[in-house]
């Protein structure tokens, strides 16, 4: 085979621009520290990127679902928590009520505390979380799920009411591959407790009060009719924080669980990451040696270019 000048010539300077370009690649990679930043680098680790940001995102949107079940957990377990103080408050009045020196006038100035911790009660129920949801709410409420009105009595248990429950029963859940409530049931908490003085029947937080609030303020009772009141009083308040603390309880649960799935998702977002680090990012090391390499042949080709231009019949005849 007959090689000419011409021919060596072409074979150094198309080394010498791959070298060059071999090495421009190398650096381009040290400078962004990313051994794929385009599909065409490597089809196979790209796709294992894209895979890898993908599962990243669906980590991202249930983490941001789970803070917000956190978060409505957290106030919704704090409403009960206070709630409860309240109606251990109203039991305290409501045992006063039983001391049989007090006067009508005595009595309905505790009827008018009880009032007063009723009102509380009526707050923490329709609290929101600061987002226009009603922690209450049910399955959602546009407005406040419990509606205080007109005062009045159930003709089968003879318990008086005054508030009702207007939103729908049951949970709001966040958008999630796992459970996250956002709401609590708030028709089971508050309003749907067995009634202690008649089986079969149920009470809520708000006519355990009331009823007593209205025997407390009738005047010119027997001792044995306030003693009744006092009996029957204690007991509902008692039936009803109870229910109030059940639901105290899921909340609580709730919060555990969401602990345990925050755990979850960091370790899956931190398995993403390693998997799109591994396919993407470059090896410092390696490439401070594989760069020295081929600037090492980069000087070696620059060399031979300049030795090949020297061998023409032409630069002989100098």
């Amino acid at each position: 085979m007959r090689i000419s000048s011409y021919n060596a010539f072409q074979t150094s300077v198309s080394n010498l621009q791959k070298r060059q370009q071999d090495l421009a690649t190398v650096q381009s990679q040290m400078t962004s520290g990313l051994r794929v930043s385009q599909p065409g680098d490597d089809p196979v680790a790209a796709a294992q990127v894209v895979r890898s940001l993908a599962a990243q995102s669906r980590v991202d949107a249930q983490t941001t679902a789970l803070n917000a079940s956190q978060s409505d957990m957290q106030l919704s377990e704090s409403a009960l928590g206070n709630a409860s103080t309240l109606l251990q408050q109203a039991r305290a009045l409501v045992v006063q009520a039983g001391n049989g020196s007090y006067t009508d006038s005595d009595r309905a100035s505790l009827a008018q505390q009880l009032q007063g911790l009723r009102s509380d009660l009526l707050a923490q129920a329709n609290q929101t979380d600061g987002n226009g949801r009603y922690l209450f709410g049910g399955q959602g409420s546009d407005s406040p799920p419990f509606v205080d009105g007109q005062l009045s009595v159930n003709a089968a248990t003879g318990a008086v009411s005054s508030v009702s429950y207007v939103g729908t029963a049951g949970q709001q859940q966040a958008v999630s591959s796992q459970a996250m409530p956002l709401t609590v049931d708030g028709n089971a908490a508050w309003m749907q407790t067995a009634n202690p003085a008649a089986p079969g029947t149920t009470i809520s937080v708000f006519a355990a009060l009331d009823q007593t609030i209205a025997s407390l303020n009738t005047p010119n009772q027997s001792s044995s009719a306030i003693a009744t009141t006092v009996s029957q009083g204690l007991a509902s308040i008692d039936a009803v924080s109870n229910t109030l603390s059940s639901a105290r309880s899921a909340a609580g649960q709730a919060l555990n669980n969401a602990t345990t799935v925050g755990s979850q998702l960091s370790q899956a977002k931190l398995a993403a990451q390693t998997t799109q680090s591994n396919a993407q990012d470059l090896d410092m090391t390696a490439a401070i040696s594989d760069f020295q390499n081929k600037q090492t042949g980069y000087d070696a080709a620059l060399k031979t270019y300049s030795l090949v231009q020297q061998m023409s019949l032409f630069q002989y005849l100098k």
